[in-house]
């Protein structure tokens, strides 16, 4: 899982996140190759071996000249309690990595687990929430943490929603990497959503109706992407304007973090698709945490992130399964959907889609994981598949 190029970019990506938050501005280049890679909740090493099996790497360790890559965010968090410093400092490495290319080349999209930086984790310092994880690792014990010692937990600390976010899921949590969000956010590089053609709409967990109408998109603009990401990325950017950059953030509509008060986080970053008739109530609130993909915007593919096979098919109440690595898509006409494995290929264009693109990055075996080629609509092809390089 190495070449020149993964050691170059290695090499860079270590030196920038040594520096001050930046971002470099666009360049205005031509680019020929649009690519979409999902979640990147693993190594650096192993992110950078995915674009250069794809043959996204130049020689110099930053992207090559022709690529634009969009990653559907979640940058933070994942592996096991001993790993957590050598995640930690490999997220921020990567962000680092990422903003050292052109903005208009390189596109990091916002997920639940950016967001928690300067939301659920905005008022922690790195001895805080240390002192609050060592709590958090004795309560927390999955469906058998005790309810007491919760409730005691978040008297002291009710700026999150349960003991399980400090335990496990934005367990990576330092300073350094809410410089580095909040610095993006700023400078407009971290965005809600990018249009790639006229119909395709690449974001974190997905859009409805009900979120567009909340924006005041008119429906017949609901189904054309450059519109959508504009009212998407207009209400982040207002958001950012009003943010005094201490409190959480939240976006009107759209992104509330969570609290012990309000409950887990809701709303666009946080949301996934659900037939299940228990999440019902889930699905009627705005913003909430389950969407019935009913909803969806008819005409437009949406590109996501956020949830892999074996969830999809437990929340759409299908028989279990979990196929890492595969591109997968939801196609619905407001009455029925449909869930398979690969890219929808062509799409009706009165139809809703969406293209699920984490394949768990961290599990699935490298020559497993596929890309989203965004030009074409299908998996991007390895190296192996259109000429070798050396």
């Amino acid at each position: 899982m190495s070449s020149p190029r993964i050691e170059a970019a290695l090499r860079l990506a270590e030196a920038a996140a040594l520096r001050d938050p930046f971002s470099l501005p666009p360049d205005g280049r031509p680019r020929t190759r649009h690519v979409a890679i999902g979640d990147p909740q693993a190594d650096i090493t192993r992110f950078l071996a995915l674009l250069d099996r794809h043959g996204l790497l130049a020689p110099d360790g930053l992207l090559a000249p022709e690529v634009r890559l969009v990653s559907v965010g979640d940058h933070f968090d994942w592996g096991k309690a001993p790993e957590r410093e050598a995640v930690a400092t490999s997220a921020v490495r990567l962000l680092a990595w990422m903003a050292s290319h052109p903005a208009d080349q390189l596109l990091p999209l916002l997920g639940n687990h950016d967001l928690s930086r300067v939301s659920e984790l905005a008022g922690f310092t790195d001895a805080r929430f240390a002192a609050a994880q060592r709590e958090a690792d004795r309560i927390y014990r999955g469906e058998a943490t005790d309810a007491a010692e919760e409730r005691d937990f978040l008297a002291r600390h009710p700026d999150v929603p349960n003991v399980e976010l400090i335990a496990r899921d934005f367990s990576t949590f330092r300073e350094v990497q809410r410089d580095w969000v909040a610095h993006l956010l700023r400078a407009g590089r971290f965005r809600a959503a990018h249009a790639a053609s006229e119909r395709w709409l690449v974001l974190h967990a997905g859009v409805t109706r009900e979120d567009l109408r909340a924006l005041g998109l008119p429906e017949d603009r609901q189904g054309h992407a450059p519109s959508v990401a504009e009212a998407l990325n207009g209400a982040l950017d207002a958001a950012v304007r009003a943010w005094d950059g201490h409190g959480p953030f939240t976006v009107p509509h759209l992104h509330h973090p969570g609290t012990a008060d309000y409950g887990e986080g809701r709303g666009i970053f946080y949301q996934r698709p659900s037939l299940l008739p228990e999440e019902a109530p889930l699905r009627a609130l705005t913003p909430r945490r389950r969407f019935d993909p009913r909803r969806l915007p008819p005409g437009l593919v949406q590109v996501v992130g956020h949830t892999r096979d074996k969830r999809c098919r437990e929340l759409l109440a299908l028989p279990p399964g979990a196929h890492d690595g595969v591109l997968r898509h939801l196609v619905t006409d407001g009455t029925t959907v449909d869930y398979q494995l690969g890219p929808p290929g062509d799409t009706d264009p009165t139809r809703a889609v969406l293209v699920f693109t984490d394949g768990g990055m961290r599990e699935s075996p490298l020559d497993s994981f596929e890309l989203l080629d965004l030009d074409t609509g299908r998996a991007a092809r390895p190296v192996a598949e259109r000429g070798a390089r050396t």
